[in-house]
């Protein structure tokens, strides 16, 4: 079978190359993606090429398919899957395998195996590792979505405090206490968020800062205060960027404690130092945003990590059970990942979006592989309709939404744009 993905061929090289995929073996699966979200992490390997941890060395010679954020249809299943795995089926994946101690992973090191493509091969390790999900649910951008969502979940999970003379770490984020969101007006901040907010242990208060107030504006906008407010968690969106002392600010805030947990979403040394600077008695700080530059360093208050127990730990990813969490909350209409969303976009698109990914504002690109189409803000479908006049109905629906991509507009989008 024929398929056209956009795969590197090394540092800064990107390509939407059209070949032949081989035929699947008894231990694989064949499917269709139809979307897949662009992540930051795919950006940085797109510029590193073979220096990226995940890549292989010989990727010129065997290009590697980008994209790790995929949903889509099974269209062949080997006969080992078959008494799981039908076709039809709607699926999604959880892609940090870490097979056999190996970092391979789809988006990064297989050269038929990746989200921004037409049609791919599930290797045998996916189905081994319980990696490959069958998706229920309406709209295949939720599922794509859920990967994204599992990494802020795991980082929730991953969060521990401690007890004096205790050597028994409590997992979580603190039950009714107060967390913080550094940098997180971002999509990850705002899938953070819509987690924080409505899972089953919640904190009392939680602080949104940012230093773009159009991505605060749009943040409180889908975050009423008020409504979380009613739910019991008193709600903050914070711009520290014109503060003298931002620090002194979000501890009075607190009322003088600190925080128990801050989730840091950049990999800003500022906001690395401001994140430890809260941080209240047996604070957890989680570094969560991955920086390219390996010798990346920020002051942290040690006095306190000695004397106030307060720790620091980073996550990268989540694990399956994160991502089948955030499934059941997507579906059980309790979160909504699409306040991540901001563009959308074809195959044809997503080189050049994953290339400049940090100068492109915003929140989630999506890209929808079996189309041709610009990458598009969701702000600016209605002008577009003066072009062609199906955008204005894509408008209309987007509009009916609050702004928000949604089951009925990818559904338009799937019928009305693919020739």
């Amino acid at each position: 079978m024929k398929a056209k993905a956009l795969r590197l061929h090394g540092a800064g090289d990107l390509r939407l190359d059209e070949f032949e995929l081989p035929q699947i073996t008894d231990d694989e699966i064949l499917v269709k993606i139809v979307s897949d979200s662009v992540c930051m992490s795919t950006y940085k390997c797109a510029i590193l090429g073979e220096k990226h941890k995940r890549v292989h060395e010989d990727v010129a010679d065997h290009p590697a398919i980008m994209g790790h954020e995929m949903a889509g249809d099974i269209v062949e299943v080997g006969k080992n899957h078959q008494d799981k795995f039908k076709p039809g089926m709607k699926f999604t994946l959880q892609p940090a395998l870490n097979y056999k101690g190996t970092m391979w992973s789809p988006g990064y090191s297989y050269e038929f195996f990746g989200g921004d493509t037409t049609y791919c091969i599930i290797p045998a390790e996916v189905m081994e590792l319980g990696c490959f999900l069958e998706y229920k649910g309406r709209a295949y951008y939720e599922a794509s979505l859920a990967e994204p969502m599992s990494c802020s979940i795991g980082a929730f999970n991953a969060a521990y405090h401690t007890q004096m003379g205790v050597y028994t770490h409590e997992m979580g984020i603190k039950k009714d206490g107060k967390l913080a969101i550094m940098a997180g007006a971002g999509p990850m901040g705002l899938g953070a968020l819509t987690y924080a907010l409505h899972r089953d242990v919640r904190p009392s208060m939680v602080v949104v800062t940012d230093v773009n107030q159009d991505r605060l504006d749009r943040a409180e906008l889908l975050f009423p205060v008020e409504e979380a407010k009613a739910d019991g968690i008193d709600l903050h969106f914070v711009n520290t960027g014109k503060m003298e002392d931002p620090v002194a600010y979000l501890r009075d805030l607190t009322g003088g404690t600190g925080f128990d947990d801050v989730l840091c979403y950049a990999p800003v040394a500022a906001v690395v130092e401001q994140s430890s600077a809260v941080l209240g008695r047996d604070g957890c700080l989680n570094f969560f945003a991955g920086p390219t530059d390996n010798q990346f360093s920020a002051k942290m208050n040690f006095y306190d990590v000695h004397y106030n127990s307060t720790h620091v730990m980073g996550t990268t990813g989540g694990n399956t059970a994160d991502m089948i969490e955030s499934l059941e909350l997507t579906a059980a209409k309790r979160i909504n990942p699409a306040v991540m969303v901001t563009h959308i976009g074809g195959l044809d698109a997503a080189g050049e979006t994953t290339l400049n990914l940090p100068k492109i504002p915003g929140g989630k690109k999506l890209i929808y592989t079996h189309l041709s189409m610009p990458l598009t803000a969701l702000t600016d479908l209605r002008a577009k309709g003066a072009e062609d006049e199906r955008f204005i109905a894509l408008a209309d629906i987007v509009d009916a939404h609050k702004g928000l991509w949604c089951p009925e507009a990818e559904e338009y989008l799937l019928a009305n744009f693919i020739d």
